[in-house]
């Protein structure tokens, strides 16, 4: 197996490459009492995790996001987007040797959590930067404590600037 990722060619009279790589988005949701949103999914066996999914064609970072927000928590819960807190890349499997991984950042706003779509039967649970900062529970990779505890610090910076307009579909 190659460790090449696939490449893209631009059209026109002068050509670029562009490595291409799949896009993983979460979701870090933060409630007024400064907790986070993590689910713990009883079929995957992976600790517990941020709201995570791959972004689909013709989506925006925060149009992807929310579609995976809505799929996993529910169509009643209320988000509100804050910006996004950070950006990796990361080996994902074999097949896929590197993945762009985007970390948004939203405020609850309220309504009734029911995990669905690939996280149906989870258990949710918002936590304090406190107990995830102990080694006592299983934690999937995306639930990073140092960027949960920045996702927190930005979180105070942002929940009472005005909403901004958002990104338009492409």
């Amino acid at each position: 197996m190659s460790n090449q990722q696939p490449i893209v060619t631009t059209a026109g009279s002068s050509p670029r490459q562009f490595v291409a790589s799949a896009v993983a988005v979460q979701a870090i949701i933060i409630n007024q009492a400064e907790e986070i949103l993590l689910l713990s999914s009883p079929s995957r066996k992976q600790g517990w995790q941020l709201v995570s999914g791959a972004l689909e064609a013709g989506e925006t970072l925060l149009s992807g996001t929310l579609r995976e927000v809505y799929e996993e928590l529910g169509m009643n819960i209320k988000v509100r987007p804050l910006g996004n807190v950070h950006a990796e890349t990361f080996h994902y499997d074999e097949r896929v040797q590197y993945m762009l991984g985007t970390y948004y950042l939203f405020a609850y706003q309220g309504g009734e959590i029911i995990p669905g779509d690939d996280m149906i039967g989870s258990e949710f649970r918002w936590w304090p930067l406190t107990d995830l900062e102990e080694d006592t529970q299983e934690f999937h990779v995306t639930a990073k404590p140092w960027m949960l505890k920045r996702a927190v610090e930005l979180y105070r910076l942002w929940v009472d600037q005005p909403e901004v307009p958002l990104q338009s579909a492409l």
